[in-house]
């Protein structure tokens, strides 16, 4: 039985200040191969390249990832700031479409930072433009100084609802997680459920109400350490068989 193809969406970045690619980490994808057991991709975001239909032909599956830029506030109703930060247009035109058609045709998708904010957004969430500037918000930024395994490390707890998919998939109502987001959800969309919380009261932890395939997104970075961490290796096994029982169905 062949391993199931994971679309992982790549980003823009600008390189020798004239050089467009899109890519995404090396994270991502090993914690596609490695953790999920799955053929990682990297789709570039660029909706004249590909139609959405022939993406979800191509892949089981899509990880939207973490990303410097940010969900552009025009998809959410609301005018950008200097405090929205850089955007990346070519992803939101790619990204929240796709997710939408996933979510309708029941193929599995998890969101990781920029990602769980995209699928938040995609299904009518609005977004704060920076969490540490709100009253009694903690700073849920990546420190900005310090190896990788400093920057990555353990940093809160994250509390799930008694009843939600997230405590029956860890086996517990609390876990510790890193924490490397600028932004966080506002207002939850009418199909967001809000599975898990920070805290300081910020959503971590959502899932796709009524939806018939795996919608589980995460604000924190389970890429790293993915076949080993006790909340990561989970969380991408069970993403990862939905996507093998997505490519065996067709």
């Amino acid at each position: 039985m062949s391993r199931p193809v994971i679309g992982i969406i790549g980003s823009s970045f600008l390189i020798h200040e004239d050089y467009h690619i899109f890519g995404a980490g090396k994270l991502n994808t090993s914690a596609v191969a490695e953790a999920c057991d799955a053929i990682p991709i990297i789709l570039p975001t660029d909706s004249a390249l590909s139609s959405l239909t022939e993406l979800m032909d191509l892949c089981d599956g899509f990880v939207f990832t973490g990303a410097r830029a940010n969900v552009h506030p025009e998809e959410y109703g609301e005018q950008p700031t200097q405090a929205h930060g850089d955007f990346d247009r070519d992803r939101d035109g790619l990204a929240l479409p796709l997710i939408r058609e996933c979510v309708a045709a029941g193929q599995p998708i998890i969101g990781i930072c920029r990602g769980f904010q995209e699928v938040a957004v995609a299904m009518g969430s609005t977004l704060y433009p920076e969490i540490r500037d709100l009253e009694g918000r903690d700073n849920h930024r990546m420190p900005p100084d310090g190896t990788l395994e400093e920057k990555f490390a353990l940093r809160h707890a994250v509390t799930f609802s008694d009843d939600g998919p997230f405590r029956k998939l860890l086996g517990s109502n609390e876990v510790m997680t890193n924490t490397l987001h600028g932004q966080g959800i506002n207002v939850a969309g009418p199909r967001i459920v809000v599975d898990g919380h920070a805290p300081d009261g910020t959503p971590e932890a959502i899932y796709v109400k009524d939806a018939n395939g795996f919608t589980l997104s995460v604000q924190w970075h389970p890429e790293w350490n993915a076949t080993v961490d006790p909340v990561s290796k989970p969380l991408f096994g069970a993403f990862g068989a939905a996507c093998s029982a997505w490519r065996n169905a067709r």
